[in-house]
Formats: C-alpha cells, sequence, structure tokens
C-alpha cells in the first residue's frame, strides 16, 4: 500500500501496461474534478515521447450528465466503453444522492477482471457502495474521511494522506492529490521520465509521495523569502550534499526545531521524507537514462552507497534499482 514511506508498495510493475483509461461520470459529478483526470489522461503528448493512451468520458447513458456546478456535460459513451479498459476512474460526486447500480456494477466487474479503478477526492465513496474499500486501505478529502469510515466500516480509511495505492484500487484526496496519484500510476507502470514529463506539461511538481499531508499550511512555495522555495530549489541541485535537519536548518538561518515545523507546514512532509523523495527521482532519471553503477549514482544522488540506496528505493518504489532499470530503460521507446 503506497501511503506513506514506512509501507511497502505492491511490486511496482506488474499486470498489463497501462494503455486504455475511461473515466465515469454521472448526475452530481464534479467538472474540476474531471478535470484532473482527463488532463492526466486524455491530452495527446506524443510529441514529447510520452505514450498516447485510449480515453474516454463515458455515463450509464450517453447524453447530458448534470454536473455541481449547474451546467451539463454532454457524453458519448455508455457504461460499455469502460468495459476494456485499463483503468476506470471516477472524479468527486455528490455524496447524498444514491450512485447508479449499473456503475457499482461496471467497478466491481472492472476489479474482477483485472483492471484498476480509481477515485479522487468524493469519488471514493463510489467505490465504497460498489464494496471495493472493504478491507482495504483508502482515503478521501480530509473533510469527509470520517463520514468514509463511518459509511464503510470495513474500510480502513488513511485520513489526511494524499493518496493510498492498494493495487488495483487507487483512491486520491482532493484535486492536486488527484493529480499526485495519476502521476504515480504514470511513473509506476512507464517510469520516471515519463512520468516527469507529463507533470512537467501540466506544469505541476513531478510527485508527491502519496504520506505526504492533505493539509499544509501555506500555499505552494512561490520562492519569495517568506518561504522555504528557494531552499528546495538549491536542495534538488546539490542532492550528493548533507540535507540532515540540522544542516538545512543553518542553511535557512533557523533553529533545527524550528526549521522542521516550518518545513512540514510548507510542503506536508518531514525533511528527511522530502528529500529521500528527490534523491529516489534524480536516481530513477539515471537508472533510465545511464547506464552508470549503481554505486556511482547512489554518490551521485546523495545516498552515499548501493546499499542505501537500495534501502530507500525498494522502501519507496517498492522494487530495486536494479529491477527498475530493467523495467523502464529506453521505456519511452517502446509505446511513443
Amino acid at each position: 500500500m503506497t501511503c506513506t514511506l514506512d509501507f511497502l508498495p505492491n511490486l511496482w510493475h506488474s499486470g498489463p501496461m497501462l494503455t486504455n483509461v475511461a473515466v465515469i461520470v454521472f448526475d452530481g459529478v464534479a467538472p474540476f474534478e474531471l478535470g484532473v483526470l482527463c488532463e492526466a489522461w486524455g491530452i495527446d503528448r506524443t510529441v514529447h515521447g510520452v505514450p498516447l493512451l485510449e480515453f474516454a468520458v463515458c455515463a450509464p447513458q450517453a447524453g447530458q450528465v448534470a454536473t455541481t456546478m449547474g451546467f451539463s456535460l454532454q457524453v458519448e459513451h455508455g457504461l460499455e466503453r469502460a468495459e476494456d479498459a485499463d483503468l476506470v476512474c471516477v472524479p468527486a460526486v455528490r455524496r447524498d444522492q444514491p450512485m447508479p447500480a449499473e456503475v457499482l456494477e461496471v467497478l466491481r466487474a472492472s476489479v474482477d477482471r483485472g483492471a484498476r479503478v480509481l477515485s479522487v477526492c468524493s469519488g471514493a465513496f463510489a467505490l465504497g457502495e460498489a464494496g471495493l474499500l472493504d478491507d482495504r486501505g483508502c482515503t478521501t478529502h480530509w473533510m469527509y474521511t470520517e463520514e468514509l469510515q463511518q459509511r464503510f466500516p470495513k474500510a480502513r480509511v488513511v485520513p489526511e494522506v494524499l493518496y493510498v495505492d492498494e493495487d488495483p484500487v487507487i483512491t486520491a484526496a482532493g484535486s492536486a492529490a488527484g493529480l499526485d496519484a495519476c502521476l504515480h500510476l504514470w511513473r509506476k507502470e512507464y517510469g520516471g521520465r515519463v512520468a516527469s514529463m507529463v507533470a512537467r506539461r501540466m506544469v505541476v511538481p513531478p510527485q508527491r509521495e502519496g504520506g505526504q499531508a492533505q493539509y499544509i499550511a501555506r500555499a505552494v512555495p512561490d520562492c519569495s523569502a517568506e518561504t522555504l522555495g528557494p531552499l528546495l530549489v538549491w536542495i534538488t541541485e546539490h542532492l550528493a550534499e548533507d540535507h540532515s535537519v540540522e544542516a538545512l536548518a543553518r542553511r535557512a538561518h533557523m533553529s533545527a526545531r524550528t526549521f522542521a515545523r516550518r518545513f512540514r507546514a510548507e510542503t506536508g512532509a518531514t525533511p528527511h521524507a522530502w528529500v529521500t523523495n528527490q534523491r529516489v527521482i534524480a536516481a530513477e532519471e539515471l537508472l533510465e537514462s545511464s547506464d552508470a553503477s549503481i554505486e556511482w549514482i547512489a554518490a551521485e544522488v546523495g545516498f552515499g552507497n548501493a546499499a542505501t540506496m537500495r534501502q530507500h528505493f525498494a522502501r519507496v518504489r517498492g522494487i530495486s534499482p536494479q529491477g527498475y532499470r530493467q523495467s523502464f530503460s529506453g521505456s519511452t521507446d517502446r509505446t511513443a
């Protein structure tokens, strides 16, 4: 289950390649979260080496679907479009109305045949009604986690994290966390270079780890003097240096305690977890793009030695560096 760095994810790259995505909508769909899924999976980015996926939005009946914002969508496909999808997504929906029975059946059937399902925000309630959260870790927007647990007592609700990957069921919190979960799946299926390009096209960070807190005290750092933004940029450009809390606090001209508290408030993660994730991302890119030894890469990204890198890489990604290289070296060429 991918939700914090203390959990070991499922095997990183198992099952069929993700090539076909369907998003299910019905009356009461939230258009912004629907847009998140369309942006993540439905854009042609082949010019940048990103595989083009089959993508469609579908509804219980083709035709108009009412949104929560007072306008309607014209949907061309019925639910049969989801029958062959590798990934079936549910955006945020109204929680105070029954979920269509035919949608719940499609969600159950998708998991039964080996496909993944992914929800964003209150879309988790549709997965819960389908019985797909029973005995699984899951999450939703922090405002709804208690309600989710009460309505589906067999679910293992993890409050306040960005997303939980308990393959084949992935649940994400709010809008931005939905992008994080989608980028996580891009990385899981196609590797770091492709995921980073998708993120770059959307002008968002490459990926926040699922265990980061949903709620942070400040907005995303904008590199002004009042934020840690400049320090975060410096860290990513100097990963091989000492990034202990004490060393970073000195650079930020703060006490270690104040710095750790400020860092968590601005990023939603501890300094150690954030730096570790940046080092893993840098290692992924080198594993994909070079033939350098694991020992050299470990030193280059700041892990120090191959054994330490293997330990952290496996804990964050659920696969060894060598296994990752075998899966994703040259991955952009095989499907672009």
